[in-house]
């Protein structure tokens, strides 16, 4: 019943010990309580009473009642960091018992082994555990021992073999009635597809694990923890910082533990500041570092510290105070062996500099710099980051450039590990920071062509990190759930003052091993081979067409021209200027999307002249009358190029780089020319024009409406030639990722078409917004239409702005007239963009719709 109704069982084991019970019946009562207060309630009351459960067990002169106890002190002791005790205690146990009681202890002891990092032991243990509990008909505890199996195999880097086992316990568990079990098992499963990468199953099962635990009334915050941590992992931090805060005032409602409240307001604060809202943080981080104070948790202190320093930095706030604050909390998780004592050395170097204390900053800067050749590969890249300021205050470019390469080319190294928490931000902030500062000496030694390669060297490093996704080759899938799993667990332990040599050493070997495979895959890691040539684009943009690399620096807008064989450079803008613009021009479009609106017309070309002159500036009457490759920032997703005047009647392609351009250009078109027509449903008159297609395309694919159901819809886009969506597109500002198309059997999201295992070839978007292309960690860009260029697909034609979905038909027909006389997408695009000149409805639709890619 612990399990089952947890309240009931506690209250029964306390009216049974005010009944003068016989030693036995005490032992089992006093083990509820203990079971009760591990797991819910306060470690060392637990510990007490189930002290007091054992030896009442051995005056009862019960032997398997004495073990089962035994068992369950030796898991409580490793949870209050005894491991030498809890382990003795488990080895006593498994000697006086026998038989089925045995089964039950060793299914403990293999657990205790799995929290020790002793993976091979604990799994001969649930071995021998789970045939003599299935032979027994122990449903209970068979299903635990597959859980924990589940869980082992996931450790081990075997996912397969932990779904097997999920599957199959979850299974039991619903012929049990142990309710609580069964939320623990579908919150491991949700840890299992999070260490996966498989953020979405992973809400699912710890929303679902949620709603148990919430029916049963037993507390739901170490589970509101863990799913702000899959939130912040998918770029959720404003839903995290909301799910830490709401979970913080239903634990002051019920006079909840001070211990959980310390953590869900760090959880906060992280969250809030992942956010950009530091005053938040501070709000958050405060509090929490005087309960962990008070509480006397001293890793949680040195970390919560930390946090509020950042953000009191984030705030503006520059004194001497928070310098020496920052250098005592990077002594103070240095002396844990934590690996973000790097992180707090480097804050302190960063706030020295604000304040001018060069030699103050140099100081904890090369503390921080020490790091960057060995440790976890977050502490590496903090210390390249370090090392590049170093040599930025003393004014060596050679050094900036140096620490910069080589402080991406660890990020480049270790992108697929990223999985847990803030990392992967945290990992793509600094990688930025780097970027920058390479681009800086760049611009001020006035050299066009190595500020262009160093803006490549920094988009490669974002776009080629692969989404958070299940990856197809199985032998790294495996290594990279386990890699997630062990540096969990270690930063877990660390947090408990737990030894950790175990687990670290299992991390290294890991990241060696990803490190090895990620080699053998095709463009997963830059080599010195494929990195950015600048002359090779020259070539290959030859003399008519050009190529406008935009970059900003400093808020303001540089703008590089490469055509002809040269790169030039011209200063535009100001980025919140040109950000401020299009959203006037995207209002306007909305507005010219209703029809009768022909009198907005004026209003929105001149947004687009004042539009030209923010983003291209001077760069404009330089671009010839060729066709153009625009490659614009993160932070400029919604600007209707097409609106440019100097772009409005040209062949006009939009790229993430000029790298993933040049790879588009190469992308071969895959055997026969299969199309696929999607129409999906609610689209009124809109989508209109696939009926048309379907004429035009014999033998071609065709689902509409109820027939284009999600799964199907995959199955058959998958290799093809050409496909053609007329379906509501819906944008995700908060998380691009779950930008989604609305199909029949609900929404066709991003994460969906990753796992695509060929893209299509062209692809054709009539829906509305569907290229937002949004800022994931700093200056990776997500969504529909950047998860598909870099990963195979040759071109796109979507649009960034709302349309009229008539409008949309025949601007779609006139795209397939010039697509079948074997023009590109973009030449396409361009001839019927310029087809119906006086149409003032038509002309808005154009205007939205932008070819992406090369094709």
């Amino acid at each position: 019943m612990a399990f089952a109704n947890p309240k009931e069982a506690l209250a029964q084991a306390q009216v049974l010990l005010e009944s003068d019970p016989s030693p036995q019946s005490a032992s089992v009562a006093h083990q509820v309580i203990g079971i009760w207060q591990r797991d819910w309630g306060d470690l060392s009351l637990a510990l007490h009473h189930l002290r007091r459960a054992r030896d009442l067990a051995a005056r009862a002169q019960a032997p398997d009642r004495e073990a089962d106890v035994l068992a369950t002190l030796g898991v409580a002791l490793i949870h209050a960091g005894r491991s030498r005790q809890g382990l003795a205690s488990l080895e006593r146990s498994v000697a006086v018992s026998s038989g089925h009681t045995r089964a039950r202890v060793l299914f403990r002891r293999a657990y205790a082994f799995w929290v020790l990092a002793r993976h091979r032991e604990a799994l001969e243990d649930i071995r021998r555990a789970i045939p003599v509990l299935r032979q027994a008909e122990d449903v209970i505890w068979t299903a635990r021992a597959l859980t924990l199996r589940a869980t082992l195999h996931l450790a081990l880097g075997a996912p397969e073999r932990a779904e097997a086992d999920f599957t199959a316990a979850e299974a039991l568990w619903d012929s049990t009635g142990q309710e609580h079990d069964k939320a623990d098992a579908v919150e491991s499963r949700g840890l299992a597809a999070f260490r996966s990468g498989d953020i979405p199953a992973a809400l699912r099962f710890l929303d679902k694990a949620n709603e148990l635990c919430t029916r049963l009334g037993t507390p739901t915050f170490m589970l509101n923890i863990r799913r702000c941590e899959v939130l912040m992992a998918a770029g959720l931090a404003p839903e995290a910082l909301a799910e830490a805060d709401e979970a913080i005032a239903v634990l002051d409602g019920i006079g909840g533990q001070s211990t959980r409240k310390a953590e869900l307001l760090l959880m906060a604060a992280r969250a809030a500041q992942l956010a950009g809202d530091p005053h938040t943080a501070i709000a958050r981080a405060a509090p929490a570092v005087r309960l962990f104070a008070g509480q006397r948790r001293i890793w949680w202190e040195a970390h919560a510290r930390l946090v509020l320093i950042e953000a009191r930095f984030a705030a503006g706030r520059h004194s001497g105070r928070l310098v020496a604050d920052a250098a005592a909390a990077a002594e103070r998780l240095a002396s844990f062996g934590a690996p973000a004592a790097p992180e707090a050395s480097l804050l302190a170097g960063r706030i020295a500099l604000a304040l001018g204390w060069t030699a103050d900053a140099e100081r904890h800067l090369a503390i921080a710099a020490r790091s960057r050749h060995t440790g976890p590969m977050l502490a590496r890249i903090t210390g390249w980051v370090a090392q590049a300021l170093r040599a930025r205050a003393a004014g060596s470019v050679r050094g900036v450039l140096s620490a910069c390469r080589r402080g991406l080319d660890v990020l480049d190294d270790h992108r697929m590990t990223l999985g847990a928490s803030e990392l992967s931000v945290r990992a793509t902030k600094h990688g930025a920071e780097l970027g920058v500062l390479a681009q800086q000496v760049s611009l001020e030694l006035g050299s066009p062509r190595r500020l262009l390669v160093w803006s490549e060297r920094w988009r490669a490093t974002v776009l080629s990190r692969p989404p958070i996704r299940p990856l197809a080759d199985p032998q790294l899938r495996s290594a990279l759930t386990a890699f997630r799993e062990i540096a969990a667990r270690a930063e877990a332990a660390r947090m408990e003052a737990r030894p950790v040599p175990a687990l670290e050493r299992e991390q290294r070997r890991l990241e060696r091993e990803i490190q090895s495979q990620a080699l053998h895959l095709r463009g997963d890691s830059p080599t010195d081979t494929d990195r950015f040539d600048p002359g090779r684009l020259l070539q290959e943009l030859g003399s008519r067409q050009q190529l406008v690399e935009l970059i900003v620096l400093d808020g303001r807008i540089q703008v590089l021209l490469c055509g002809n064989g040269r790169v030039r450079r011209f200063e535009a803008g100001l980025l919140a200027e040109a950000q401020n613009e299009a959203e006037h021009a995207q209002a306007g479009l909305r507005q010219l999307a209703h029809s009768g609106a022909v009198s907005r017309l004026p209003m929105v070309e001149a947004a687009g002249r004042r539009l030209e002159e923010l983003l291209l500036g001077p760069a404009a009457t330089h671009l010839g009358d060729g066709p153009v490759v625009l490659v614009p920032p993160a932070g400029l997703d919604r600007v209707p190029w097409a609106l440019l005047a100097s772009l409005r009647e040209r062949v006009l392609t939009v790229s993430p780089s000029a790298s993933s351009w040049l790879r588009a250009r190469e992308t071969e078109p895959p055997p026969g020319s299969r199309q696929v027509l999607v129409r999906g449903p609610g689209l009124n008159n809109g989508g209109a024009e696939v009926t048309a297609l379907a004429n035009r395309y014999p033998g071609s694919t065709v689902l509409e409406r109820e027939d284009a159901l999600g799964s199907r819809v995959l199955r058959e886009i998958d290799g093809a030639a050409l496909v053609h969506i007329a379906a509501h597109g819906t944008y995700r500002a908060d998380n691009p990722l779950f930008s989604s198309l609305r199909m029949a059997d609900g929404p066709l999201i991003v994460h969906n078409l990753a796992c695509l295992d060929r893209r299509p070839h062209q692809i054709i978007l009539s829906s509305r917004e569907t290229t937002r292309l949004s800022p994931a960690g700093e200056g990776g860009l997500f969504g529909l239409v950047a998860e598909l260029l870099p990963m195979g697909t040759a071109g796109i034609v979507a649009c960034n702005a709302p349309v009229n979905e008539a409008a949309v038909v025949p601007l779609m027909l006139s795209l397939h007239d010039g697509l079948a006389a074997g023009l590109s997408l973009s030449e396409a695009l361009r001839d019927a963009r310029v087809a119906r000149p006086a149409d003032a409805l038509y002309q808005a639709t154009s205007w939205a719709f932008m070819a992406y890619g090369a094709a």
